[in-house]
């Protein structure tokens, strides 16, 4: 069998095959709730067989929201509707995952296509909060630098969303601490300024990250994965760097988080990418993975099957996941298959097309 589709087991969760849909925004939500749009969107890739599915950013509170249309689990009404889309997805036989998320200053910002930089308060915006006032762009509003009562808040605001994802019956929790949203945005020196116990050192601008985890891991069933997604590196010369990203893998596989979903970018507009090649992050998941000795999630412009398959088969990565290519084919795993030639379940009303 290709290493693709072979099994990967994290606590006591068996996610069926190595192949991960990346959460992806889709700013189809009101006041946070899910609703038939998410079912389809997400249901989707679950009749394609894809074995861990991951939702898009979920604010773990309303200020913490990219954007009004952001979905949430900031509040128990938001659970029910949550829970439909897992059901369907486990009858499926994929497994899924809520990505948690806070975006600090770069909240409270227009979705894609509907205006740029900060929502105004006519419009349904807020105020923000970051580690120091900072803006991320011209664009966006000062935020609000982070008090201690506000740290407490985010850290319980984590766990409460943590506890609500056990009763929507998640197989798995993601903390979002990646892409310049406000963990990352605390990691960085380049965000984080503070002269307190969260900033200045590598150890001081780990610890909210690290107090999140250990709350969100004691509020999550110990049988139950917790995963981590990180910005390997920041592309910025003395920024957020992958020495950092691989020593902060060691910390986190010590606080219980069970991979590491490696990505990079999205905390400074000076940022210098690589050439945007086929699977260019996947170095970095690759030293994370080996430094660390943790497993990693590989993501960025992986659209082949057979490269796939090379990244797993190679200890690149543990898991493969794919964002756009799977807008552009839900059922796209089915068809990694075939080209790989693999046996694996189809759904039963789609027997007839195989």
């Amino acid at each position: 069998m290709p290493s693709l589709f072979s099994p990967l087991t994290l606590r006591d969760l068996t996610v069926p095959n190595r192949v991960m849909v990346s959460p992806m925004c889709m700013y189809s939500s009101e006041d946070g709730f899910a609703n038939d749009f998410h079912l389809v969107h997400l249901g989707a890739f679950a009749l394609g067989s894809a074995g861990l599915i991951v939702t898009e950013a979920t604010a773990v509170s309303p200020e913490g929201r990219i954007s009004p249309q952001d979905l949430g689990l900031w509040k128990d009404e938001h659970v029910p509707l949550l829970r439909r889309i897992t059901d369907f997805v486990h009858a499926q036989g994929s497994t899924i995952a809520v990505q948690l998320a806070h975006a600090g200053r770069k909240a409270s910002a227009y979705a894609p296509g509907q205006g740029r930089g900060a929502v105004p308060p006519e419009q349904g915006g807020w105020k923000t909060v970051a580690p120091s006032a900072q803006r991320f762009h011209e664009s966006y509003d000062l935020p609000i630098a982070l008090d201690a009562d506000g740290i407490r808040k985010v850290v319980n605001d984590f766990a409460a969303a943590t506890r609500r994802a056990l009763e929507a019956n998640f197989d798995a929790v993601e903390i979002h601490a990646a892409h310049g949203y406000l963990l990352h945005q605390f990691m960085s020196p380049l965000s984080n300024t503070r002269e307190d116990a969260y900033g200045g050192s590598f150890e001081n601008r780990v610890r909210l990250l690290l107090e999140v985890t250990r709350a969100v891991r004691a509020a999550w069933p110990q049988e139950r994965p917790l995963l981590v997604r990180l910005s390997g590196t920041e592309w910025v010369e003395s920024g957020w760097s992958l020495e950092d990203s691989v020593e902060l893998a060691r910390q986190l596989k010590a606080e219980g988080v069970d991979l590491i979903d490696v990505s990079s970018g999205g905390n400074d507009l000076r940022q210098q990418l690589p050439p945007l090649e086929p699977g260019y992050q996947v170095p970095l998941a690759a030293t994370i993975r080996r430094e660390a000795d943790v497993p990693t999630a590989a993501v960025g412009l992986i659209t082949e099957p057979h490269h796939a398959q090379r990244i797993v088969e190679s200890g690149e990565a543990d898991l493969v996941a794919l964002a756009r290519e799977m807008l552009r084919d839900p059922h796209w795993t089915l068809r990694a298959a075939r080209e790989l030639g693999c046996e694996v379940r189809w759904p039963r009303p789609y027997e007839r097309a195989r």
